[in-house]
């Protein structure tokens, strides 16, 4: 049988369609009727810095007892698999009141291709424009909603914010947070959301009580920043993300979603392919 040490990071390395299959070393029938039986679960979306203090927020303010950390792979990250499991163990360590679960990774390739890969072309004649950032995002939100429904429609918790000091990043603009909510929302999961009104980053280091830079000690993406000018400037409208989500982005993935929790592996790209029409 496969350890969780070597299971997670191969895992990430293979990023094999892991969304409602998930192997039984990483997660057995009984492990899941256990957290099935738990209260006071939610499950945190790890990344970096960020997901970290919004954990810890959540747990402050909603009384939260237990956590089940996920990692959800995309196929444009990039560093090394350590900061994953790092952050984790910093979680653990900020909260001892709290049982931290073994770290899930999960992810389907498919399904960030059919929103982000496939249809570049057509999505930039259609739409004037195409950044990645928003349909991923709206992926790593939504690839974990199969698996929340099944322990019992748990709470996920993110570290998604409208302001970075000043800096806008258009994948979480308040218009793309507020429908990345209202999709989980279909499906009875609630999207926490405990930093989005946090604007100032000092205030993530006084939640975490240590000193963590931006950006730094996780991983990576080879997309980083392409909606920015070489100058930084970004000149992509709000009514240009929302026109996208709305007749794209949210009517594939709610598809999709769809046919996980129905218990099918469903076919991503034909599924974009017909939302998209002739």
């Amino acid at each position: 049988m496969k350890g969780p040490d070597a299971g997670l990071s191969e895992n990430f390395r293979d990023k094999c369609e892991c969304v409602i299959d998930i192997p039984p070393w990483m997660l057995s029938p009984e492990r899941a009727d256990a957290h099935r039986s738990l209260s006071g679960l939610a499950m945190v979306e790890i990344a970096g810095r960020d997901s970290v203090a919004a954990a810890m927020k959540a747990v402050s303010e909603e009384g939260f007892t237990e956590l089940l950390p996920t990692y959800a792979y995309t196929g444009t990250e990039h560093g090394a698999w350590s900061s994953v499991e790092d952050a984790v163990k910093r979680l653990a360590e900020r909260l001892p009141q709290v049982r931290v679960h073994p770290l899930l990774v999960m992810g389907s390739p498919r399904f960030w291709q059919a929103l982000n890969g496939r249809f570049m072309g057509e999505l930039i004649a259609r739409y004037g424009f195409l950044s990645p950032c928003i349909g991923c995002h709206l992926y790593l939100h939504s690839v974990r909603i199969p698996l929340a429904v099944t322990l019992g429609k748990i709470p996920i918790i993110s570290g998604e914010r409208e302001r970075h000091n000043g800096t806008i990043k258009i994948n979480q603009i308040s218009e793309a947070l507020s429908r990345y909510e209202a999709l989980s929302a279909e499906f009875g999961v609630r999207l926490m959301l405990p930093l989005r009104h946090i604007r100032d980053g000092d205030q993530i280091g006084e939640i975490l009580g240590f000193e963590w830079q931006e950006g730094k000690k996780q991983l990576g993406c080879v997309l980083s920043g392409n909606y920015r000018g070489v100058d930084g400037s970004v000149t992509l409208i709000e009514e240009e993300v929302v026109r996208y989500l709305e007749t794209f982005g949210c009517p594939v993935t709610r598809e999709i979603v769809t046919a996980y929790v129905s218990g099918e592996v469903p076919d991503h790209v034909k599924i974009a392919a017909r939302v998209l029409g002739p």
